[in-house]
């Protein structure tokens, strides 16, 4: 890993499922490394996604508890920024202020796209991305990252029509990727001939990445000019398709630009 550049932009990551499980121990430490270490870190965590069902943010905010103190972490920060009117709330985003570490787990990612888009909340996550803090979204999180999501209604219509589909912008951390997680899970549809169709019906310049469960796509350095370099880390695959590229599938280790 380079030495990062002060006022870089911060590490990124990108998981198909596992969050806070021990398949992504080795993943995030390395975020942490980014941020110098687990001792002096402060972990924001971020149940948004599952904002609409009652008992899960706690239960998501206990696992991350759980895993980042296994981690090392002491400054570890849950969250109850479940709507637009919690990404407002000066209390939650009190808690968001100076930390180092964000981490958005999985649910529903148009709830969290319509919460944070243009909220104090987001405001003071992406900004502090910017200048270096860590940005991890797993499932639904990780897809509200991308450029664009696609809901699965849209996704059946482009597969079965080769039609534009209903191609929503996201938080656009990621510009030019689209996330499909839980890849190896997905229908038997999501062959690798339909996958280069829809690849085609993307927004142009947009990579559709799946990653497969227990995996994370991870960038830990600055990007440069020509985008970054991403690695895969966990137990299985991640998947690339670009419109005018051969597909692309890495194992834990390999590197891919985006």
């Amino acid at each position: 890993m380079a030495e990062r550049r002060q006022g870089a932009e911060g590490a990124l990551a990108l998981v198909g499922s596992g969050e806070y499980t021990d398949a992504m121990l080795e993943a995030d430490e390395a975020l942490l490394a980014t941020v110098g270490g687990a001792r002096g870190a402060s972990v924001v965590l971020l149940p948004t996604a599952c904002g609409l069902e009652p008992d899960s943010p706690a239960y998501w905010n206990n696992l991350g508890l759980t895993h980042f103190r296994k981690l090392g972490v002491s400054d570890i920060r849950p969250t109850l920024i479940l709507d637009r009117a919690s990404a407002s709330d000066p209390q939650q985003i009190a808690s968001l202020r100076d930390a180092s570490f964000y981490y958005f787990s999985g649910g529903d990612p148009r709830h969290v796209i319509e919460s944070m888009r243009g909220t104090p909340a987001w405001e003071v996550i992406a900004e502090a991305q910017r200048a270096g803090a860590v940005l991890a979204g797993c499932s639904a999180g990780a897809m509200a990252m991308s450029g664009y999501t696609l809901p699965v209604r849209g996704l059946i219509t482009g597969l079965a029509t080769g039609a534009p589909g209903d191609w929503t912008p996201a938080l656009a951390t990621v510009p030019r990727v689209a996330v499909f997680p839980h890849f190896d899970r997905l229908p038997g549809a999501l062959s690798e001939p339909m996958m280069r169709r829809l690849s085609h019906a993307a927004p142009i310049g947009v990579a559709l990445v799946g990653v497969d469960e227990d995996t994370a796509l991870v960038r830990l350095d600055p990007p440069s000019e020509t985008g970054g370099s991403w690695r895969v880390m966990g137990r299985q695959s991640v998947h690339v398709y670009r419109r005018d590229a051969m597909p692309l599938r890495l194992r834990a280790g390999e590197e891919v630009t985006l």
